[in-house]
């Protein structure tokens, strides 16, 4: 890989996690565009080395947020903090057990498979553009959401579903206010981030993968993914505020009708 490559690739991870385009999608068709040439240990070693950028810039963002979080964990009894953990908790069983019965099933979805990439980005783009037809609500997260939520979350390892735009529309259109929707979106990946990672990581060591990859251009991807992380995930908490996801929408649906299009005459 070169350093070129793992700076696109570095900042397609870092844009499209936040934003509601699907980061895994997009990571398919460029490495679709650009020639995936990596081989298996080189491409899982990359793969962990954005997934911690992200999450990175995740904490980064949300770093008062968190520290509230832990303050209130700390003090040992039932109150907003303990709450809300145990909201993302509740919201990780559905991505948890398809993590874990699927795993091997759903690795065969991400083998260039272009078609079911622009299929997929055609539902994210129906479901943004759902939730510009709802009116503004004050709902806060409920265990029953929270469920729901995680749901839509665990649909989102298809590559061409967008996990925070899956996650922030079910949110919204179960009467959740945008702030919320947002904060909950992106807090509650963080615990799946970390375990996809060890997973990897736990794959990585027993298949005895070695480190071919150029160290500067994993360095490269790794910074290009965490300073794009950052803004995006400011961008879009933005925009979610303003309910303007419909510009999303139709770019899910561009892009996913090109990449049906490639895929067919390819």
């Amino acid at each position: 890989m070169s350093i070129l490559e793992a700076l696109i690739l570095g900042i397609i991870q870092g844009l499209t996690e936040f934003l509601p385009v699907s980061s895994s999608g997009h990571l398919e068709l460029g490495k679709a565009i650009l020639g995936d040439d990596l081989e298996a240990g080189e491409s899982m070693l990359f793969t962990i080395a954005l997934h911690g950028a992200t999450a990175l810039s995740t904490m980064v963002v949300f770093r008062k947020d968190i520290a509230e979080l832990f303050k209130g964990l700390l003090e040992f009894k039932w109150n907003e903090s303990t709450k809300f953990t145990a909201l993302i908790a509740v919201s990780m069983v559905p991505v948890f057990f398809v993590g874990v019965l699927l795993k091997d099933q759903i690795e065969l979805l991400f083998e260039g498979n272009l078609l079911l990439v622009g299929c997929s980005l055609l539902f994210t783009a129906l479901l943004l553009y759902s939730t510009t037809r709802i009116p503004a609500s004050g709902g806060k997260v409920n265990f029953a959401n929270a469920l729901l939520i995680g749901f839509s979350q665990a649909i989102a390892v298809l590559p061409g579903v967008s996990r925070s735009g899956s996650t922030i529309s079910t949110a919204l259109l179960a009467g959740v206010s945008r702030e919320r929707a947002a904060r909950f979106s992106f807090l509650m990946v963080l615990p799946v981030i970390f375990g996809a990672m060890i997973l990897e990581c736990k794959d990585f060591v027993e298949e005895g993968a070695t480190q071919n990859i150029d160290t500067f251009a994993l360095l490269t991807g790794f910074i290009a993914a965490f300073i794009s992380g950052i803004l995006a995930c400011q961008w879009m908490i933005a925009l979610v505020k303003k309910s303007k996801l419909d510009y999303f929408a139709y770019y899910c649906l561009i892009v996913g009708l090109l990449a049906i299009c490639y895929s067919l005459l390819a």
